[in-house]
Formats: C-alpha cells, structure tokens, sequence
C-alpha cells in the first residue's frame, strides 16, 4: 500500500472519478452530481486513492451529525482484487470517527455478494431490504450497517 495515496477528493478529480464511475455502474452519477457534491454539500465527504498520477478509486459519504451513509465507492476494473477497496472504506471509517462518527449505513445490490463480503468483513451486518432500489433493473438493496 506504500504505492498509493490516501487524500481528499477535489473538483480536479471529477473527470477521472466520472470516468472510473461509469466503468463501475451501469446507471453512473453524471460530472454536475460529483461538483454538486463537492460545492454544494456540506455533509458530503469523498476520498479518492492514487498511484503515482493514476487516480484508481474512490469513495463518497454524507457524514449527518453522527451517522454516516455511504454513497459510493469504486475502484477502476485493472485494479480490484487487490484489496483497495477494503483499505478505501478503512480509511473513510477512520476520517468519519474523527469528525464525530458513530455508525455508518451503505445499500449494496442483492446479488452482489464481493461487496457484501468485503461489508462483513469490516464488521457491517444485515439490515432492512429496499425493495426496487437500484433503478436499471429494479433489483432490490441490502442495507447494511456498523457502528465504528
């Protein structure tokens, strides 16, 4: 991990966030949704990980007093698997305490059981189910949360 960076997303980041966003997402947020974030969101937290020059992943949240709801997170489809996703979501959990955090909440697609491991594996655990939440195809989402 000595390789990457760990460090606050900026408008700068929008064009290589947007493009790792919709290498990951079949209906992505457009570019106005991540600079509304990031200018016009007051809870809205987001980190992002690089290598050398190379934006690879990041990760966003709204921090709301002492809860913490993660709204994204993605890492560019050449570098899964090598557990920058688990240290991404690490660091936010770390940043969120430090502002006050006390639990965090994120929906995950039913079937997408990589995500929901890696979830288990930091310690979230099985809430509600959002019936028809994911709108390309109507799947369902898991709401999973932990306290931190």
């Amino acid at each position: 991990m000595e390789d990457y960076l760990f460090r606050d997303m900026t408008i700068g980041d929008i064009e290589k966030v947007h493009a790792i966003e919709t290498l990951s997402f079949s209906t992505p947020w457009s570019k106005d949704a991540f600079f509304n974030e990031l200018t016009q969101n007051r809870f809205a937290k987001y980190l992002v990980i690089e290598r050398g020059e190379q934006l690879v992943g990041y990760i966003g949240a709204w921090v709301v007093i002492d809860e913490v709801h993660i709204t994204n997170i993605a890492i560019l489809p050449d570098f899964r698997g090598q557990k920058l996703g688990e240290k991404l979501l690490k660091t936010m959990m770390e940043e969120v305490k430090k502002l006050g955090a006390k639990s965090m909440t994120l929906e995950v697609r039913m079937t997408n059981m990589v995500a929901q491991n890696l979830y288990k594996k930091l310690g979230f655990q099985s809430g509600a189910i959002r019936k028809n939440y994911y709108t390309d195809n109507q799947e369902d989402a898991l709401v999973m949360w932990v306290k931190i």
